[in-house]
């Protein structure tokens, strides 16, 4: 029999918190309180967390603070007893799921994990996915202190992904994904794509507009009045009718890597909103499932570090499957 994806977890309960006293370490510095007891309250609704701050319930150095105050080192934050209903019913990660997460891990250090992300599963839970990466990591780890997504992966898309596991680790990850200079983070893509990719084509430069459609979808365009996006592509292999393609996004546009191939002529295999549908048809009768796009490497400067770090991941069995049934030129 094969086994769910995720165990129910047993009756609604509800536990008060004593009063704690946190001290407020280098790593946990230059935060507002409000976002400080929110990481820390996950299960607390905003709401409450305002209004204990309004009443001077929360302390740091034994004064009152507003939400905005910024938090320094050696602070002495005071939280007060606060009720928490934990969810009924709320998902747990199955055994197989976790170990194929352990198994996945990339990368490690003290501040960084890197896991090589299963294609189905969401970064994230919500809007209608109860467990994610994020989450599913949190439980794996009940005694890290920190774990917050660094950037994101649609949930079709396999490869390296980025979780920081201290608040200074993210900060410097953030800000290098927003620099577009030397010092940035590298992000490396593999794509199948329909047709015969010209080794010409070695950049798409267009601006992209994104905009929601019915129940909150996205969708993507390439418009004049959009913001300015930048993908560099390569050939790796060809095919009769496809091109294994290498695509490095400069800019963090969402689906930016989808848009440029589909406005050079060529839509990725199995795109069910950019792509061609009687094309997607063919390749699942090859066994392809899903959205062929694969983060396949990072590159990136830890703090301190002179020396580039590259993290790479094989290309998903999924997607090297088909790949092998293809007929080459």
């Amino acid at each position: 029999m094969k086994k769910a994806p995720f165990a129910q977890k047993a009756p609604e309960e509800t536990t008060v918190a004593q009063v704690q006293h946190v001290e407020i370490d280098a790593d946990q510095a230059g935060q507002r309180i409000d976002n400080f007891l929110m990481a820390r309250l996950k299960r607390v609704p905003k709401s409450r967390i305002y209004n204990i701050l309004r009443k001077g319930e929360v302390r740091v150095n034994k004064s009152r603070c507003k939400p905005d105050y910024k938090l320094a080192a050696g602070d002495i934050v005071r939280i007060p007893p606060v009720r928490i209903a934990e969810k009924a019913d709320s998902p747990q990660p199955s055994h197989v799921l976790t170990n194929k997460l352990e198994k996945s891990i990339l990368f490690e250090n003290d501040g960084l994990l890197v896991i090589n992300k299963p294609p189905g599963l969401a970064v994230h839970g919500g809007s209608g996915v109860s467990l994610g990466l994020i989450e599913v990591l949190r439980q794996m780890r009940p005694d890290a202190r920190y774990l917050e997504l660094v950037h994101r992966l649609d949930r079709d898309t396999s490869g390296c992904i980025m979780v920081a596991k201290k608040r200074s680790m993210l900060r410097h990850l953030q800000a290098a994904l927003r620099n577009k200079g030397q010092s940035g983070v590298r992000k490396v893509y593999q794509a199948l794509v329909n047709g015969v990719w010209p080794a010409a084509c070695k950049r798409v430069d267009v601006p992209l507009l994104k905009s929601e459609v019915g129940d909150g979808e996205r969708i993507v365009k390439v418009n004049p009045e959009g913001k300015p996006s930048l993908t560099e592509f390569a050939v790796l292999q060809s095919f009769r009718d496809f091109t294994l393609i290498e695509a490095r996004p400069i800019t963090g546009r969402t689906h930016q890597i989808r848009v440029h191939a589909q406005y050079a002529g060529h839509s990725l295999v199995g795109d069910e909103k950019y792509g061609n549908d009687e094309i997607n048809e063919s390749m699942r009768q090859l066994g392809l499932k899903r959205l062929f796009l694969h983060a396949a490497e990072l590159g990136f400067y830890l703090p301190d570090q002179s020396e580039l770090t590259i993290v790479r991941a094989p290309l998903a069995t999924d997607l090297a499957g088909p790949l092998s049934r293809l007929p080459k030129n």
